[in-house]
């Protein structure tokens, strides 16, 4: 007589990264296909979630904020890049994001930098589906408003 044969149960425990994983990569296939997010895309999601947050005058080190003036005033372009300052990794399921970024004077660099990566993580998490691992923050420079009161040159007391 043959047995019924029973269910080998494995004793391996599913870890929170497998489980994470897993739960990406049934976001992005389908019974239909395969869903895969370029670069770019990542990039002006990121870049976009960056600039809603109070605190952030400009995105990009110094030479392409400078590129990126001179390239905004040719006719027919296109208006600033949104995914200026912005550099990203992208992965079957996960995505790396770097920023560049000119905090405003009087801004905590600690506080806005949390707030970036919590907007930046959920929007591209969102809106792609990829599980973002990291968000770094480069802070280039800081921007200090000119006070139009007071004249650039002082005045001397007679």
């Amino acid at each position: 007589m043959s047995q019924p044969a029973t269910p080998t149960i494995s004793e391996t425990p599913a870890t929170a990264s497998t489980a994470a994983s897993s739960a990406t990569r049934d976001r992005l296939a389908t019974g239909e296909g395969q869903i895969t997010v370029a670069e770019n895309v990542v990039q002006k999601i990121a870049g976009k979630a960056c600039r809603e947050i109070a605190g952030v005058h400009a995105m990009g080190t110094g030479g392409t904020r400078a590129f990126g003036a001179v390239r905004e005033r040719i006719p027919g372009s296109t208006g600033p890049n949104v995914a200026q300052g912005v550099g990203v990794e992208v992965g079957e399921t996960e995505a790396a994001v770097d920023l560049d970024i000119v905090v405003e004077y009087g801004v905590s660099i600690a506080e806005l930098g949390r707030s970036i990566q919590r907007n930046v993580k959920q929007a591209v998490e969102r809106m792609t589906g990829l599980r973002v691992v990291e968000v770094n923050i480069a802070v280039d420079d800081v921007y200090l408003p000119i006070d139009g009161d007071q004249d650039s040159t002082p005045t001397r007391v007679s």
